[in-house]
């Protein structure tokens, strides 16, 4: 009686797993729209614009290339925007490396699958198992419907030239300022988030476009490193 309680009780949990991961998807596939169609009008075509969502699959870098390229900045400033962004998922694969504990081909996928979201997924569980089965659920789900969100917006920007036809160019910003808001309840973050408003505004007439971002980013890590 008491194993097939326990079996009830995983089947239970991984259901809820995946109902979790299938929601989280569905939301980013719908942000993907927003990125494919965003990139294509920034410049890149369809084949570069799905090949940052294959290949770099981290939102809020892929964002923030397009965003520097679009601006009219560089790409090597682009490129370094999007480095500083995702740098974070280092931390996360230090975090994860043990609790997933794979080898071979499965270590390349499980580094490409690192993001956000899986992360939370994993950590959030109390059972190795159901982490590992959260984090590959969460990670699978995501990268499916991340790439066809991309490859449908991309295909949308030909067909409307102009994405803030439909308020797609306000996507990302809402989108940062929706994860930024929790974060800045304390005093510290908030007087951070201004200082590096007023610093990149302050800047901005002076340097090429995405070079802001650039000094905000080092300015900041600068400040939590003597911290």
């Amino acid at each position: 009686m008491s194993s097939g309680v326990t079996a009830a009780r995983s089947r239970d949990l991984r259901r809820g797993v995946v109902r979790d991961a299938l929601g989280i998807a569905v939301a980013s596939g719908a942000y993907a729209i927003s990125f494919g169609a965003i990139s294509t009008a920034a410049g890149l075509s369809l084949l570069q614009t799905c090949a940052l969502s294959v290949l770099m699959f981290t939102g809020a870098s892929q964002f923030a290339l397009v965003g520097v390229v679009g601006a009219g900045g560089g790409v090597w400033a682009g490129a370094v925007a999007a480095v500083l962004l995702g740098s974070r998922n280092a931390l996360y694969g230090l975090r994860l490396s043990s609790l997933l504990d794979v080898v071979g081909w499965r270590r390349i996928a499980a580094a490409q699958l690192v993001i956000d979201e899986t992360t939370a997924m994993a950590i959030a569980r109390d059972d190795p198992r159901l982490s590992r089965f959260a984090f590959w659920s969460t990670g699978l789900a995501l990268f499916t419907l991340w790439n066809t969100g991309t490859l449908i917006g991309a295909l949308a920007a030909h067909v409307v030239s102009n994405p803030k036809t439909f308020g797609l160019d306000a996507a990302p910003p809402a989108a940062f300022l929706a994860l930024l808001a929790p974060r800045l309840r304390a005093r510290e973050p908030l007087a951070v988030a201004i200082a590096a408003a007023v610093v990149a505004i302050a800047v901005l007439p002076f340097v090429p476009a995405g070079v802001p971002l650039l000094i905000v980013a080092c300015l900041v890590a600068a400040y939590g490193a003597l911290r």
